[in-house]
Parts: C-alpha cells; structure tokens; sequence
C-alpha cells in the first residue's frame, strides 16, 4: 500500500516508520484529500515550519488508495507570483479549485468619529474583546489611527478568498456518489461539522488533518479522528526546515 514516490521518502520512511503504519490504517480504502490552502497557510506561524506542496503531493501520492488531492487556492488576478502558484500546482498534479482573491477596502478615518467610540475598531476587533477594552485603550487606538490619517493613509485593503461553501459541497457530492471510504480533511473551520457529521453518520471515515490545539469545537464535537500533521513534519517540510541531525542521516544512507 506505501510505496515512496522518490528515494527521500523511503529514506524518511525507514527513519519514521510509525507514522507511516498510522496512516496505512487511515487510508485502507479508497481515500481522497481536500486541502484547504486557504486556511492552512496560516497554521505555518505556530508550527515554525512551512508545508512544502511538492512534498505533500509526493508524500500522499505513496499511498496507493490515495485518489485524488483538491487543493483550493485563491488567485491574486494580475499578481504574477500567484497566478504561476496554480499551474505550478496542476503540473505537481494537485486537483486545482481556485477563485478571484476579492480585494476589499477598508476606512480607518477616524476623523468623524469620536475619540472613545470603538465604532470603527468593530471592523477589525471582535465585539467581545472590545467589551473588555477600557476607553483609555479605545482611546490609544483610535489615536494610531488618527495618525495613519495625518500621513495620508485613509484605508486599507483587505484579502479575502473562502472555500468553505465549495469543499463541504464537493465533500457531500462525493460522499453522495459514494465514490470514497475516507474522507480527509486539511481545515479547522467550524464550517465543516455538517459535512463531516454527514459523512462519518453515513458509515464512511472522515479525518482531520490538522495542528493540535487548532481543531474548532465544533469539529472537536464531531467525534472524528483528528489526525497531528506535526507527525509528517519531515515529509512534507522545506528542506531547510529539517534537523541537521535528520538530514545527516538522510545524506548518509
């Protein structure tokens, strides 16, 4: 069933069986891989490592009931970068599912507004927190802002590109289609208990991938297996990002 796609891989293999054993169990049948880049992108912060889509591709694809992988990626029109992402992406042979990056503008002019009203912090800070804020800090803050105004800077430009809509639809038409038994989800959003419920109520496996601590409680809710990518580390990091100790090893065998 795992057969390592290039030598680097059956080198980690031979150094980090146990993983590997776990994941055969995951993917004892047909399984497929919906990857949220969107909302994955992000967890690389706290892990203090990056995922490198090449390696992911090249890992996953060493399991032979591994089907497909769709990965949803925004596209940034115009930004050369971006749009070189996704077909770097179907070259690797990653199912592709991209949108238009919407760019909102945003007003930080706070020049109508008084000094202590959080009216305008409500569009970047939840109103939960805000409650908590005495007004000396709305106070502070609103001030910053009035100086981002005296330099000219009057609003800014908010990225916003969510597949949370298309992966639970797409979750549910192939679960509908009955064309898998596992069902692997790379995404911590709340969003997704539905779908998941509705798969793992039907007699189907569905997993989490995702980092330890991150899992919103709704899917925590789900009872699902909730899979630590922190495990794979080594297969589908940057090189860079490795332990000396680890590629010593790697280069020595």
């Amino acid at each position: 069933m795992f057969n390592p796609k290039t030598k680097r891989i059956g080198k980690l293999a031979e150094l980090f069986p146990k993983p590997i054993k776990e994941l055969e169990n995951i993917f004892d049948g047909d399984s497929g891989i919906y990857l949220d880049w969107q909302n994955v992108i992000h967890w690389q912060e706290k892990l203090g490592w990056r995922f490198n889509l090449k390696r992911i591709k090249q890992f996953f694809d060493s399991f032979s009931t591994i089907k497909f992988i769709k990965i949803y990626v925004g596209t940034l029109k115009g930004n050369e970068q971006s749009e070189n992402q996704i077909t770097e992406l179907k070259i690797m042979g990653y199912d592709v599912k991209t949108k238009l990056v919407k760019i909102m503008p945003i007003s930080i002019d706070v020049s109508s507004i008084p000094k202590n009203s959080p009216a305008l912090l409500q569009s970047f800070i939840r109103k939960s927190l805000l409650k908590k804020l005495d007004l000396e800090s709305i106070e502070f803050l609103n001030s910053k802002l009035a100086e981002l105004n005296q330099r000219g800077i009057l609003s800014i430009k908010d990225q916003k590109c969510n597949f949370d809509v298309e992966i639970g639809r797409e979750m549910s038409c192939d679960f509908e289609s009955d064309g898998l038994d596992n069902y692997i989800l790379w995404s911590v959003d709340s969003d997704f208990a539905d779908p998941i419920t509705q798969i793992s109520s039907g007699g189907k496996r569905a997993v989490i991938f995702a980092t330890s601590g991150r899992v919103s409680p709704e899917l925590d809710a789900t009872g699902v297996l909730i899979f630590d990518i922190k495990k794979i580390k080594e297969f589908i990091c940057w090189p860079k990002d490795l332990p000396q100790g680890i590629k010593d090893k790697i280069d020595g065998q």
